[in-house]
């Protein structure tokens, strides 16, 4: 009862921050935007989905390859759609990764590696999410300048860093994370790795920020040629936005930040807006084929056939 409970108040957030959104934006115009569509760069976008799954798929299975285990790749790549699947339709956007690492569990029975194994290989993609978001942003992206930010920001680095260091102190977690530092070394940080590492990511959220180039030409947004670098700067915010866990799959909160951002380049909040709901539209539709996973008879793979040998 008490999880139908935050599911319900998940479900009823998105809803209302949507309906904030619409009531503060000019609705109308997002909808002639939306209906004037082009197919041709709809199926794009579409067509370069599987990329990003394939991709993402890849960079798990090597993920694990580095922590000891084997994953088959045509095995990596359905539990990724499966998992793109539920984290579009439950709250939190990480019980899809959380039920990938559950069944490789079972399959392995190696607990802390099939969960570190997805968290190092999501950590893989924030990584590069934040370090291209920091560049595009300081290049491209005109923001205000507060004054004296540091009076601001170094206080909550320091308080932050000082609630981490206490956490990691306990007993449980000071265990935890002396076998979570060796793994997120051997599989993301050790120098022979890294490159690998950040270069799929960078993949992945080069596919991503061209998916949304490929809408905004398709719903006619003149930035998309004129200053396409700037729509690139523009939408890795709406990306780490989406990375917020409070409503469903980025809901609300990604048009919510459209809204804000928008402006600050000089353009009407409702071209951002109905960028970040044709995004929000394609990416549910392009993880419909994990729905083919969800009743289909999975055989475990067993054991042997994921471990590496000795």
């Amino acid at each position: 009862m008490k999880t139908c409970g935050r599911v319900l108040v998940r479900w009823l957030a998105t809803l209302a921050i949507l309906g904030l959104v619409f009531w503060l934006v000019d609705v109308g115009a997002i909808l002639v935007q939306l209906s004037s569509v082009d197919l041709t760069w709809l199926l794009l976008a579409l067509a370069i989905t599987p990329l990003q799954v394939v991709v993402s798929a890849w960079r798990w299975r090597y993920t694990v390859a580095k922590l000891g285990e084997r994953l088959p790749l045509g095995h990596a790549v359905r539990e990724y759609y499966l998992g793109t699947l539920v984290n579009q339709l439950v709250p939190g956007g990480v019980v899809g990764d959380a039920g990938r690492a559950l069944r490789h569990r079972q399959n392995t029975g190696q607990t802390a590696t099939a969960i570190h194994g997805v968290m190092i290989e999501r950590l893989s993609g924030q990584l590069i999410l934040l370090l291209l978001a920091v560049l595009l942003i300081t290049l491209w992206l005109p923001l205000p300048t507060p004054p004296m930010p540091g009076l601001f920001l170094i206080p909550g680095v320091l308080v932050a860093a000082l609630l981490v260091w206490s956490l990691l102190q306990a007993s449980p977690v000071r265990f935890w994370w002396r076998r979570f530092r060796n793994d997120l070394w051997r599989a993301l940080l050790a120098p022979a790795v890294l490159p690998v590492q950040l270069g799929s990511s960078l993949v992945v959220i080069g596919s991503y920020l061209l998916v949304f180039w490929c809408l905004a030409m398709g719903i006619g947004l003149e930035i998309a040629q004129s200053a396409p670098w700037l729509l690139m700067a523009l939408c890795t915010v709406l990306l780490m936005a989406m990375v917020v866990p409070l409503t469903i799959s980025g809901w609300g909160v990604r048009e919510g930040a459209a809204a804000l951002i928008w402006p600050l380049a000089g353009l009407d909040p409702e071209q951002g807006v109905a960028l970040a709901v044709s995004y929000g539209l394609l990416v549910l539709l392009s993880a419909l084929p994990g729905a083919l996973f969800l009743f289909s008879g999975r055989k475990n793979p067993g054991q042997t056939a994921y471990r590496c040998p000795d």
